[in-house]
């Protein structure tokens, strides 16, 4: 994406008045800047972990304990807390944390 050096709004592809070449032209301004020759750049972004995503260790600080059943060793209790990682008009996630064993699960 290109942006207008004069208003900042995006700039797009149009025709140029004195040639039947393309040019970057603003729709807001009557900035034009003939294309010559080819642009383009690829920019890969790093995924992020999945501990970055959810908060990491920090995030199982002072949460509540709950009865629920680990499915790794069986033990009755765990840690929980909710997120909302859909949209707003769906349901809060529940996230589990074992107490004995340490196993992670969310609730389906």
């Amino acid at each position: 994406m290109l942006f207008c050096p004069y208003c900042s709004n995006n700039l797009t592809i149009g025709d140029s008045e004195n040639s039947s070449e393309n040019a970057w032209v603003c729709p807001t301004c009557p900035y034009k800047w003939n294309i010559t020759n080819q642009i383009s750049m690829r920019t890969h972004l790093k995924r992020k972990e999945v501990d970055d995503v959810m908060g990491g260790k920090e995030a199982w600080v002072n949460v509540d304990k709950t009865s629920a059943t680990c499915p790794k060793c069986d033990h009755r209790m765990a840690y929980f807390r909710q997120l909302q990682i859909r949209s707003a008009d769906e349901p809060m996630t529940t996230f589990y944390k074992c107490e004995e064993c340490a196993h992670q699960w969310r609730e389906n």
